[in-house]
């Protein structure tokens, strides 16, 4: 008879929104494979909120990370705070401890090479990149149908994003009872600088948000989508950056100005595929739109692979996938629909990684791809529009201008 492996004791980081509305709910319900032994958030009335919530003793609740670390009685870290996780996840290596890193791992492709020239051996691979679209199981299918597939012509993504606050109303998500600790905030502002020089040089905070907002928060989830489905871009030969609004706008943008700007951008990038074919990639930030909605559309000399993606905070609502081919002389259209849950997947895999050293489909490799693709929009953008920029992405414009030279 099989013994199951002991929980994974679990410190998390970051009580907010996606805490609130996944991850606790999921830890509690997989209290067969974790147990979460720590919480912490600089916010001290929401760690003592969700501690109460969620049965967590107050001596283990802390508003210090490393003092979190320094406790013990972890065996490994999900992280899910504002802000790059670079520096986080190095301080839970330090401590021999696996790290789930939900997005953003990092802004910069330099923080995660430093991140990979100090990876630890664990016994195992010591982080997993939270992409939970690539533990969905309608992705798993179409990677399937993919691999059969060689002549892909076009992959379009669309992602249509009504207002935060909109997708979370039925959280209710609990909030700072007061203003965040002076030190705190002044930390983050100061390193959200740092990183802003580093990835894009003295730019404005408009070309900023879009870049992290837009970009390395949400689009780098379709950018690993299509690394799943061996779909990897080559070059980014067009992009563009627009704001625009509208006198009948109903709701308000609320937080998320924080995030995109006063007004919130739509960005459009095109480009060729290593494999050949092309890709399109479109996003739109839209006030009033109803509800979430985010498209991934491989196009084939057969047919075509169509994923259709709910908000990622209703858990277990089905992703679509579509499958349309040849049969005879008709077209067979294939739908399928499942509300297994992928961030309960990617937690599974979590475990799976750490107990049976399972690699994850994404660590610091696919991270660092999908945060230099990014840059690639961004640095296409700036040469096109002759937007002087620097750090990282002003060295891509600058190698692009030396090959047209």
């Amino acid at each position: 008879m099989s013994v199951a492996p002991p929980r994974i004791r679990l410190g998390i980081l970051g009580m907010g929104s996606v805490a609130q509305a996944v991850h606790l709910p999921l830890l509690a319900r997989r209290a067969d494979l974790f147990e979460v032994a720590a919480i912490c958030d600089v916010a001290e009335s929401v760690v003592h909120a969700m501690g109460d919530r969620h049965g967590i003793a107050r001596e283990r609740r802390f508003t210090d990370y490393d003092a979190m670390l320094a406790a013990g009685g972890i065996d490994a870290v999900l992280l899910l705070q504002r802000g790059s996780h670079a520096r986080t996840v190095l301080a839970a290596w330090d401590h021999g401890l696996a790290v789930l890193s939900e997005k953003p791992l990092a802004y910069t492709t330099a923080e995660i090479d430093d991140l990979a020239a100090c990876q630890p051996d664990l016994g195992h691979p010591a982080i997993l990149v939270g992409y939970m679209k690539q533990y969905d199981s309608a992705v798993e299918a179409a990677v399937e149908v993919v691999a059969e597939v060689d002549d892909v012509r076009s992959v379009e993504v669309t992602v249509l994003h009504p207002p935060g606050g909109t997708q979370l109303e039925f959280v209710h998500v609990v909030g700072p009872a007061g203003p965040l600790p002076a030190d705190a905030t002044g930390a983050f502002d100061a390193e959200d600088v740092r990183l802003r020089v580093m990835a894009l040089g003295d730019v404005d905070d408009d070309l900023w948000r879009a870049y992290r907002g837009s970009l390395v928060h949400s689009l780098a989830h379709d950018l690993s989508v299509m690394r799943s489905l061996g779909t990897i871009p080559a070059s980014v030969e067009h992009a563009d950056i627009w704001r625009q609004s509208s006198a009948h706008q109903i709701r308000p943008t609320g937080r998320d100005t924080g995030s995109f700007g006063l007004v919130p951008p739509s960005i459009s990038a095109t480009g060729a595929l290593e494999a050949g074919g092309r890709f399109r990639l479109a996003w739109h930030y839209l006030p009033d739109f109803p509800a979430y909605r985010e498209t991934v559309r491989l196009i084939h000399g057969a047919g075509t692979v169509e994923l259709v993606f709910p908000s990622p905070y209703l858990m277990h609502a089905p992703t679509e996938l579509t499958v349309s081919s040849l049969d005879g002389d008709a077209e067979r259209r294939v739908l399928r629909r499942s509300g297994s849950e992928a961030f309960e997947r990617q937690l599974e895999a979590f475990a799976a990684m750490i107990h049976d050293g399972v690699p994850p489909r994404s660590g610091l490799d696919g991270g660092r791809a999908d945060v230099r693709d990014c840059q690639r929009i961004i640095a296409a953008y700036a040469q096109r529009r002759g937007i002087a920029v620097g750090g990282e992405v002003g060295a891509l414009v600058s190698a692009s201008a030396e090959v047209t030279a």
